[in-house]
């Protein structure tokens, strides 16, 4: 004992104040950098929940309420210096995290239950959908990234999608958020109007379900429509979207591939031909889903991660509004509300084509 406070009297004071001055620093630092930030995305997601329940809102998710909030304030007030950091971490860490609990929301049973024909119903119309819209945005002079973004977005799940693809491509804030606005206006017009066309096309519950699910940009959508037209109609949406959900995996995959090639195609020797890295949220989102699959989740648990994942999609989504500007949006015309439309109207036209001939 007595060798211990020997060794213990050797040491500086002057070094174990530098230590704590030092540890002390690096908390005010997080506390100062990170924190408010995130309290004024938490602040923006709740009134984006809120809103949520008032009547006439509740048709939009509050993922969309979010971005539009948070557009609101730092167009409006501003968003302050000090908060940066914060809303940076909730763009970046908290979707990634988001992204691969979305996992918990899918199983291979759940694929497998719409037979081998809805799924590939659902993949053929991803891709060719995935495929039409970057076409057409080289062909009418859209940017490569936000024509990615408006194609992920249509293409698999809305909002999400467009978030993960932006990983990937690191697109500006603001052309997310002009995809986020183009899908959740198209998606929501698809939501309303798809029910109505089911007894006009001849669609019974099984096929109107398919069709939904295989072509409505967000999964509330989904749900919203196929619910319209019956359990069951609303139980095969669903379950097609899903599936549309886990194709997200391979589409970043994808996506990373071609964008870790642009980005060395200038360069030589081993930069050149290095590998890139697959997102580490891809690959911990497969894992979720085999997981899921394998592993009975108890249903208050499974509650909790999908309100979890609201949560944090809220607060990725609204961090990104609070980096939008409007004037930058507008900078980008209309061609992009173009493709975005174009690409409505392809996934709705392609996918009922095949729902119809299978």
């Amino acid at each position: 004992m007595s060798s211990l406070t020997r060794v213990a009297n050797d040491i500086p004071k002057s070094t174990i104040s530098a230590d704590l001055a030092a540890g002390r620093k690096r908390l005010d630092s997080v506390w100062n950098g990170i924190v408010p930030g995130v309290i004024l995305v938490a602040m923006i997601t709740a009134v984006a929940f809120s809103a949520h329940n008032v009547s006439g809102l509740a048709l939009f998710s509050p993922m969309i309420l979010a971005v539009v909030a948070g557009m609101i304030y730092s167009n409006v007030l501003g968003t302050p210096a000090h908060a940066k950091a914060g809303i940076a971490f909730s763009q970046k860490r908290l979707l990634r995290f988001a992204i691969v609990l979305l996992g918990f929301q899918l199983t291979l049973g759940q694929v497998v239950s719409i037979g081998f024909s809805g799924v590939g119903i659902v993949a053929a119309t991803l891709g060719a959908t995935f495929l039409f819209t970057i076409t057409l945005g080289r062909m009418i002079g859209v940017d490569a990234k936000l024509a990615q973004l408006i194609a992920a977005g249509t293409s698999i799940c809305g909002a999400s999608a467009i978030v993960a693809t932006n990983i990937v491509t690191e697109a500006r804030d603001e052309d997310v958020t002009y995809a986020v606005a183009s899908i959740t206006l198209f998606g929501t017009i698809a939501m309303l109007g798809f029910p109505l066309l089911a007894p006009v096309l001849g669609l019974d519950q099984h096929a109107f379900g398919l069709w939904a699910g295989a072509s409505i940009h967000e999964v509330a959508q989904v749900i919203g429509a196929g619910f319209q037209n019956g359990a069951q109609s609303g139980e095969i949406a669903t379950v097609a979207k899903l599936t549309r959900v886990a194709m997200l995996a391979p589409m970043v995959i994808a996506l990373g591939l071609m964008a870790a090639r642009g980005r060395s195609s200038g360069q030589s020797g081993d930069q050149a031909g290095a590998r890139p890295p697959m997102p580490w949220f891809v690959a911990a989102f497969v894992a979720v889903v085999a997981l899921n699959s394998l592993v009975t989740v108890p249903a208050e648990v499974k509650h909790a991660i999908v309100l979890a994942t609201t949560i944090m999609l809220t607060m990725g989504l609204a961090a990104m509004g609070l980096q939008a500007d409007i004037s930058q949006l507008r900078s980008r015309g209309l061609r992009p509300l173009a493709l975005a439309f174009c690409a409505f109207l392809f996934i709705g036209c392609f996918s009922l084509m095949l729902v119809k001939l299978v």
